[in-house]
């Protein structure tokens, strides 16, 4: 199974920035499809970007345009970069990475969107 290791979440003021990184762990990760998700306390886990390994994305409505989803293939790293942060987008991050149907999670990593 792939491991992954979240960082780079943290307290930051509305209308701030931040980057997520999301290290993987395993040989087939340039044809994996990799995401990150967000779950609020009291709410469904969902969907917030994707990148297959070709580079297609995919965003969720709530945050096109201010987040940017990305992938280094050769460190085996997706990253998603937040602009705009907004208080509503409060929650534990989660990477994904899916390949031929089997998903693995990382642990998550907090982030505050808090004056």
């Amino acid at each position: 199974q792939v491991q992954l290791v979240e960082s780079g979440g943290g307290l930051v003021q509305p209308g701030g920035s931040l980057r997520l990184s999301c290290a993987a762990s395993g040989s087939f990760f340039s044809i994996s499809v990799m995401g990150w998700y967000r779950q609020a306390p009291g709410e469904q886990r969902e969907l917030i970007a994707t990148i297959a390994g070709g580079g297609n994305t995919i965003y969720a409505d709530s945050v096109k345009g201010r987040f940017t989803i990305s992938r280094d293939n050769a460190k085996r790293t997706v990253y998603l970069q937040m602009n705009s942060l907004k208080p509503e987008d409060t929650a534990v991050y989660y990477c994904n990475s899916r390949l031929v149907a089997v998903d693995s999670w990382g642990q998550g990593t907090q982030v505050t969107v808090s004056s």
